[in-house]
């Protein structure tokens, strides 16, 4: 079983940054693959990025690819997406998720977070 709690979601201008986190518990944290979703009002979720098991691997969404970065540290149970150059268009709730194998589609991943909010104004 792994728990995950996510934090640093905000209000930003456009053009702004910020950098999510997602706390898991348990002590086996670096046996999954960590992936990004997120859900704006009205759509589906949809995939962001995911990192392999060690970080030396990530995939990106192509609306996210060169803004986003995926990244974990493994001593602290940590996955982050660092995001700039952040639009409109990236308002939504971010979630983590926790998966056995890589893979872009929701069912990939058994355990998620509860989400946080991101707003970008225009």
């Amino acid at each position: 079983q792994v728990q995950l709690v996510e934090s640093g979601g905000g209000s930003v201008q456009a053009g702004g940054s910020l950098r999510l986190s997602c706390a898991a518990s348990g002590h086996t944290f670096s046996r999954y693959v960590m992936g990004w979703f997120r859900q704006a009002p009205g759509k589906e979720r949809e995939f962001v990025a995911r990192i392999s098991w060690g970080g030396s691997t990530s995939y990106y969404a192509d609306s996210v690819k060169g803004r986003f970065t995926i990244s974990r540290d493994n001593a602290k149970n940590t996955v982050y997406l660092q995001m700039y150059s952040l639009t409109p268009e990236d308002t939504a709730v971010y979630y983590c998720a926790a998966g056995r194998a890589p893979g872009i589609g929701a069912d990939n991943y058994d355990y998620w977070g509860q989400g946080t909010q991101v707003t970008v104004a225009s």
